[in-house]
């Protein structure tokens, strides 16, 4: 009877475990995932090591700013500060092309963004493993974030990290992905959110934060 229940206990926590890598990865997660997994807000986000990140709304940063920056995604295009004045808020997506949950939820952002960009909601992309120390593009990493662009078939900007990393706002995030909006000035409003999320989750979360936004415009 005690062995059973050991080997009972033993399949609960192997279960456990396999729900919580559905929905984030740590920044120390090895490259190579490749899994197909979709999460919610409900989820709470592990690395492939279940290693904990939050997945709930972190403290707010608004009245921060990205800054003045100047870049370009993942195919050469040039963009800077400018890209957020067609839309009343953006949701910035930052992620790596290593982590499982970032790579699925990104056909579900690109249905958010086609669904909401009429309303005045755009949608911008941060891939933060294309460029090394130095801040120099590898052109290896390069090529496999414009391969998974076009594999997952997303249209909104799929941006590389500027010199200043958006004002600092793109270093020392622990967990990926990580998003947070940006209204029509580069202004950084409302939550920073932890782990990936269904689509039916982001309009929810999109909708709320654009009322916010309206409100304390």
């Amino acid at each position: 009877m005690r062995k059973k229940g050991t080997k009972i206990s033993a399949i609960l926590l192997s279960g456990a475990l396999c729900m919580m890598m559905l929905s984030g990865c740590s920044s120390s997660e090895p490259s190579g995932a490749s899994q197909n997994q979709t999460t919610t807000a409900d989820s709470q986000p592990v690395s492939t090591e279940a290693e904990k990140v939050p997945s709930t709304p972190t403290e707010s940063v608004s009245g921060t700013s990205t800054g003045d920056f100047d870049t370009q995604d993942v195919f050469g295009t040039s963009f800077n500060k400018e890209m957020f004045q067609d839309y009343d808020l953006t949701l910035v997506n930052i992620f790596t092309t290593w982590c499982t949950p970032c790579v699925e939820e990104m056909p579900d952002l690109e249905q958010l963004y086609q669904q909401m960009k009429d309303n005045g909601v755009g949608v911008a992309g941060v891939v933060l493993d294309v460029l090394n120390e130095k801040g120099e593009i590898v052109q290896s990493d390069l090529e496999r974030a414009q391969t998974l662009v076009e594999r997952t078939g997303v249209t909104y900007p799929v941006l590389l990290p500027d010199s200043t990393y958006m004002n600092g706002r793109l270093t020392g995030i622990e967990g990926f992905p990580e998003t947070f909006f940006v209204d029509k000035n580069g202004n950084i409003v409302g939550e920073t959110y932890s782990g990936s999320r269904s689509l039916e989750d982001w309009l929810s979360i999109v909708e709320n934060e654009l009322a916010s936004l309206k409100e304390n415009s």
